[in-house]
């Protein structure tokens, strides 16, 4: 009997100024950076508020020093103009740093005002399989090359098992590609990983979805990693362990904080054991230039 056909992986490619990064099955894990964002950040929110993006400089730097290869930009503070935020801050962080932008909101317009002076090509966050949210979002990824994550929910749940989440992926896929005319390799899957702390068995049904989503349509995927371990004690320990298991089950990539070495550095050294560090080569330059640095 004759083993079940696996999809050819998919390469999702980005571009800031002037740097590529490729999310793939074969390539080494995308840690896209978590911190440009106004959530739960009291401070931030009244800086931006005045009009003050300073802090955007610090994250930046921040992040791209702890290993960030994508960072994600969210402006949604209520009260404010958040397109002219975006759009600015957007801006902003592409004359600190090449490295490619994740444009984060769920306001169309201010999606398209971000993605209207962004420089490259950029990954979008995000929709859904409602139809309502992907008429209104996936026009400005193909108009703008983009490429886009997708959250497979809809109007009625968030489904709480794999079977339900694959039919909404594969319907997100289809009318990407046959209605909007996008490449499956430019749609990133979010398989929903949700709090441990309500339940301990969803990160079990999360990674099914990740290994069906992986052999079936071989498209990449991506979460907000820090979810995982919400609400409960050592939460950088519970990431550092959970990041590398999703990667064993197809995860390609994490909204997560690249700020954090002990998480980082456990997707670093997961990429080493699946093969996708090439003779361990990254993982040895990053040792010697933290030895450089503490001496």
């Amino acid at each position: 009997m004759s083993a079940p056909s696996v999809a050819e992986p998919k390469e999702t490619r980005l571009r800031g100024t002037s740097r590529e990064v490729v999310i793939g099955h074969r390539h080494r894990f995308c840690v896209i950076g978590e911190r440009i964002n106004p959530t739960g950040r009291r401070i931030f929110q009244e800086q931006l508020r005045a009009g003050d993006l300073s802090a955007i400089e610090r994250d930046v730097k921040a992040q791209v020093e702890g290993g960030a290869d994508v960072l994600d930009v969210n402006m949604g503070v209520p009260l404010t103009d958040e397109p002219e935020l975006l759009r600015k801050a957007v801006q902003m962080v592409q004359s600190l740093t090449d490295l490619p932008i994740c444009i984060d909101s769920s306001v169309v317009e201010a999606l398209e005002a971000g993605l209207s002076v962004y420089q490259g090509r950029a990954l979008v966050n995000s929709i859904t399989a409602e139809d309502e949210r992907m008429a209104a979002v996936l026009p400005l990824v193909k108009k703008y090359g983009a490429a886009v994550i997708a959250l497979p929910n809809d109007h009625d749940e968030i489904p709480m098992d794999a079977d339900k989440r694959l039919v909404l992926a594969e319907k997100i896929i289809r009318v990407a590609t046959q209605e909007y005319g996008l490449d499956a390799a430019d749609i990133v899957i979010d398989p929903l990983a949700m709090p441990i702390g309500a339940d301990t068995t969803t990160s079990l049904v999360t990674m099914e979805t990740m290994r069906r989503i992986r052999d079936q349509f071989g498209v990449n995927m991506t979460c907000g990693a820090s979810n995982i371990s919400f609400g409960m004690p050592a939460r950088h320990t519970l990431n550092a362990v959970w990041l590398p298991m999703a990667m064993a089950s197809g995860l390609t990539s994490a909204i997560m904080d690249a700020r954090t070495p002990q998480v980082v550095d456990a997707v670093k050294a997961a990429d080493v054991f699946l093969g996708h560090d090439d003779w361990g080569m990254s993982w040895i330059s990053a040792h010697r230039a933290k030895q450089a640095a503490t001496a």
